[in-house]
C-alpha cells in the first residue's frame, strides 16, 4: 500500500512538473546585442500559459509595465508592443500562470546599440 502512495504521489509530482510552460525563446534573444529599438517584445513558450504582468527596465530606471489589455487567455505566443526606446540595456520580467494554476515567472534582457 506505501508503494501505491509513494508511486501516485511522485506521479502527480511530475505531472504538475511537466505543465509548467517555461519561455522556450525571445526576441530579441536573451542577452542579445541589437542595432535597432524593437517594436515589440516576443515571447515563446513551450505551453499556454496566461500573462499577468511584464514590465521592462533600462538600468537604474523605474520599471514600466507593458500593456497586456490585448491578451485575455492563455497562449504560448505573445507578441507585445514595446514604447519608444533608446540605446541602453533592458531587463525584461514577466509573471504569468501556467494552465495548471501555478504561478510563474522569469526574466531576459538585451541591448539596444
Amino acid at each position: 500500500m506505501k508503494h501505491i502512495m509513494f508511486t501516485a504521489m511522485v506521479s502527480l509530482w511530475a505531472t504538475s512538473a511537466i505543465a509548467h510552460s517555461p519561455l522556450e525563446a525571445t526576441v530579441p534573444a536573451n542577452e542579445a546585442t541589437v542595432s535597432k529599438t524593437p517594436s515589440e517584445i516576443v515571447m515563446d513558450f513551450k505551453g499556454a500559459i496566461r500573462l499577468t504582468r511584464v514590465s521592462m527596465t533600462q538600468g537604474n530606471q523605474p520599471s514600466v509595465s507593458l500593456d497586456l489589455d490585448a491578451f485575455s487567455g492563455f497562449a504560448s505566443d505573445y507578441a507585445i508592443p514595446v514604447p519608444p526606446i533608446g540605446m541602453g540595456n533592458y531587463l525584461i520580467e514577466w509573471r504569468g500562470l501556467g494552465a495548471d494554476g501555478h504561478p510563474l515567472k522569469g526574466s531576459f534582457s538585451f541591448t539596444v546599440k
